[in-house]
């Protein structure tokens, strides 16, 4: 049986709209205000498809946040297995259904919609796992089996989205689920040895990679190898973000960027075009409000009494850390190219779902904040 506070017994739909997160929801509602002003640079200052897409899509993604961050807590973790499971049934659909596109089979065509399961993977695993710790006694974490199935429901996804082939997402989704078996108390040993067999077989790794995914590694090393070629991308970006200077451009003066000088830059490469034309500042201003989101979550998760909502908290946030981390890297030419978006900002609507479902857990922690779950 769940544990109900008199409080949470007789909280209404008022009440639960009262004990919302409102610093939170206020700086996702700044980031999807500045992905309109960005989507409409994209279309080069007209409501166009850019623009009108990634808008509509905000603004349904967001009320379905509202919407489910309504619900109790307990019904996040009653699913969290089921939602697992079927986010993997449909990895595995991608690989016979699905179809292809930039030498990448990712996508399932639902007519209405394309849809990219290894994007929602990356907060199914954090629910799964947070339930699977929560339910497992202290004691028994380091043990062999608790461990080694651990290790299972993280390698079935990881290796379905490598072989799709995205080793940049295959990644992201393994560090998250990582970080939540750091966060249950996994000994540092298991990490350390985990670290040491990855750089063993790291060789036969890179031998199996596709031949696109091989250049990004090598252009990673010396951007100036393929300047026309496979490091355009850095390249490019590294210009457009050095030219935006302390103060930037100014709103729809990207040269680069309107010149086609710069690939992607609605996706991947998004970043790059919000700093040429907002310059530093911009980018720090951006970068604070990021930090801030994450801040929150934090906050919800240490207020939290039960341990799924905290470790949720704690994972999801690593998340978007690192999905910002790994985005502005890559730009900067300190990481190779993958494909990582920005959370909100980049157009497609898989990630900003991804994005709007972890938001609507986290503010649902914090409405039932006071709950414990046995």
């Amino acid at each position: 049986m769940y544990q109900y506070s008199e409080l949470n017994k007789s909280d209404t739909f008022f009440q639960k709209i009262k004990n919302l997160d409102y610093p939170l929801i206020i700086m996702i509602l700044l980031l999807g205000l500045i992905s309109f002003f960005i989507m409409y640079s994209v279309d080069e200052g007209k409501i166009l498809t850019h623009t009108k897409s990634h808008f509509t899509k905000f603004v349904i993604f967001f009320l379905l946040m509202i919407f489910l961050s309504m619900l109790h807590i307990k019904f996040w973790y009653k699913i969290s297995s089921i939602s697992y499971l079927a986010v993997l049934v449909l990895l595995v659909l991608v690989k016979f259904f699905g179809f292809e596109a930039g030498g990448a089979q990712r996508w399932i065509d639902l007519k209405f919609a394309n849809l990219q399961p290894s994007e929602l993977m990356k907060i199914c695993i954090i629910l799964f796992l947070a339930k699977y710790y929560h339910k497992l006694k202290i004691n028994d974490v380091n043990k062999f089996f608790p461990v080694l199935n651990s290790i299972i429901i993280i390698f079935l996804p990881v290796a379905l989205v490598m072989s799709q082939p995205d080793m940049g997402t295959s990644i992201l989704i393994g560090m998250s689920g990582i970080i939540v078996l750091w966060l249950s108390g996994l000994r540092i040993k298991y990490f350390f040895y985990s670290f040491l067999g990855f750089l063993i077989i790291l060789p036969f790794i890179f031998s199996f990679l596709k031949e696109y995914q091989k250049l990004r590694i090598l252009n990673f090393i010396n951007p100036n190898m393929d300047p026309l070629g496979s490091g355009y991308h850095v390249i490019q970006s590294k210009i457009a973000i050095g030219s935006g200077g302390f103060d930037g451009k100014g709103f729809l003066k990207g040269t680069q960027s309107y010149l086609e000088f710069l690939p992607e830059k609605e996706t991947d490469f998004v970043f790059t075009l919000f700093a040429e034309q907002f310059g530093f500042i911009g980018s720090v201003i951006l970068l604070l409000i990021y930090l801030g989101i994450i801040y929150r979550i934090i906050r919800i998760g240490l207020i939290s009494r039960n341990h799924f909502s905290k470790l949720f908290c704690y994972g999801f946030s690593f998340t978007i850390f690192l999905n910002l981390a790994v985005n502005l890297l890559m730009v900067l030419g300190l990481l190779p190219v993958v494909g990582s978006p920005l959370p909100i900002l980049s157009y497609g609507g898989s990630s900003m779902l991804t994005m709007m479902i972890g938001f609507s857990v986290v503010l649902c922690a914090k409405i039932n904040s006071k709950i414990s779950i046995p």
